[in-house]
């Protein structure tokens, strides 16, 4: 996870209602995964009202989310391990998306900041530029890979963060952006985390999470994006539990968004509950298979690969095998291989057929370790000199 991937979705403005309701209604479809739409709702939001930063941001942050869909870089085992990740090598993003996100977020912060000059004590002017900012340095981290290049930004984002809730201590969503700035920070690498207090950042794992708390349950348009930000948090503090009731309450709001499933299904998983894992995962690829928008770069290939290791926690090795045979046939990221190849070795393992085991194990180091998936190679590592069982 990079310095500001969760603080990059817009906050409440003054907007004109007509304004606040297209772009409310934008992000909802956005959510579902429906993007064209998405993109014409927060066009006619803009058009409602034309000084609205809120609105040109949100004509950034589609093509932002798109950028990570078609990178099949929009789950939550993309970041898992990799929070303190720093210049990763990435695929240039197709240049029409670029070119929309620099135009609006470029409109977006030259409109906050004449918003900011207007009401320079304004707690909502201060909101829309730490959301502005917030959402440049998102782009610079996980587009671009430059976790250290986006650190200006990211103080920027901070700082207006913290001056909004100074102004207006009431708005709970203000501690979406100071929250998860707060909670990165604590987890950083020590270099990196040295180089954030000396740029002005604030640490405390603790208090970070307790505010991104306090605005998931919060009511306010960031909301949702709180709760998908503790989907991933919580997995990663092992709270699975805690993350499985954000994403049944995602799946009740965004039922349309078939990878929530594929959340569920992999979050139960890691919680040690195989059976639960691959209920969600069948619900989701029924989804799937009736769904004719677009899919998620290896998105196919991900769907078998967690059911397939769903099935071999349940020892259901046949079953299981056909999954994640046909996961390694399909267009994939590189990481998915990888740990597709490590549920081969577990398979291998189980049939007592070692060096069948072994070599799998080793084509999953290579696999993850060339996709900078250090989670996966260190898994599939522990397994070539000890059988699993």
């Amino acid at each position: 996870m990079t310095t500001a991937l969760l603080a990059a979705w817009p906050f409440p403005s003054a907007a004109n209602p007509e304004s606040a309701r297209l772009r409310v209604h934008a992000y909802e479809l956005a959510l579902n995964l429906d993007y064209d739409e998405a993109t014409r709702e927060m066009e006619a939001a803009v058009k409602a009202d034309p000084n609205d930063p809120a609105a040109e941001r949100g004509l950034a942050t589609i093509p932002w989310l798109l950028i990570s869909f078609r990178r099949g870089a929009a789950t939550v085992d993309e970041y898992l391990g990799g929070i303190t990740r720093q210049n990763v090598a990435l695929r240039e993003p197709p240049a029409d998306l670029a070119a929309r996100f620099n135009t609006h977020v470029e409109r977006a912060a030259m409109l906050s900041e004449a918003l900011l000059r207007a009401k320079p004590r304004d707690a909502d002017a201060h909101y829309q530029m730490a959301a502005t900012v917030g959402l440049q340095a998102s782009y610079i981290a996980t587009v671009e890979g430059r976790v250290i290049g986006a650190f200006r930004a990211a103080r920027r984002a901070y700082d207006e963060g913290e001056t909004a809730l100074g102004l207006d201590a009431s708005r709970k969503d203000a501690g979406f952006i100071v929250g998860t700035y707060r909670y990165v920070v604590s987890v950083m690498s020590l270099p990196l985390r040295m180089m954030a207090y000396v740029a002005g950042f604030g640490g405390g794992k603790e208090r970070g999470l307790q505010m991104i708390e306090e605005a998931a349950g919060f009511t306010s348009e960031s909301q949702p994006d709180a709760r998908f930000a503790l989907v991933l948090l919580y997995n990663r503090e092992g709270r699975y539990g805690d993350a499985m009731r954000q994403i049944a309450e995602l799946q009740r709001r965004f039922p349309r968004n078939r990878l929530l499933w594929l959340e569920a299904g992999a979050t139960s998983l890691r919680g040690g509950r195989g059976a639960e894992a691959e209920s969600q995962l069948n619900a989701g690829l029924r989804m799937l298979a009736a769904d004719r928008r677009q899919r998620m770069f290896g998105e196919e290939a991900l769907w078998y690969l967690k059911r397939g290791a769903a099935r071999v926690a349940l020892r259901r090795v046949d079953e299981a095998e056909t999954d994640l045979r046909r996961a390694v046939s399909l267009e994939a990221r590189g990481w998915v291989k990888g740990r597709t190849y490590t549920e081969l070795g577990k398979i291998a393992d189980l049939r007592r057929d070692r060096a069948a085991a072994r070599a799998n194990f080793e084509r999953a180091v290579m696999l993850c370790g060339e996709d900078n998936d250090q989670l996966g190679a260190d898994t599939a590592r522990r397994w070539i000199d000890e059988p699993y069982r």
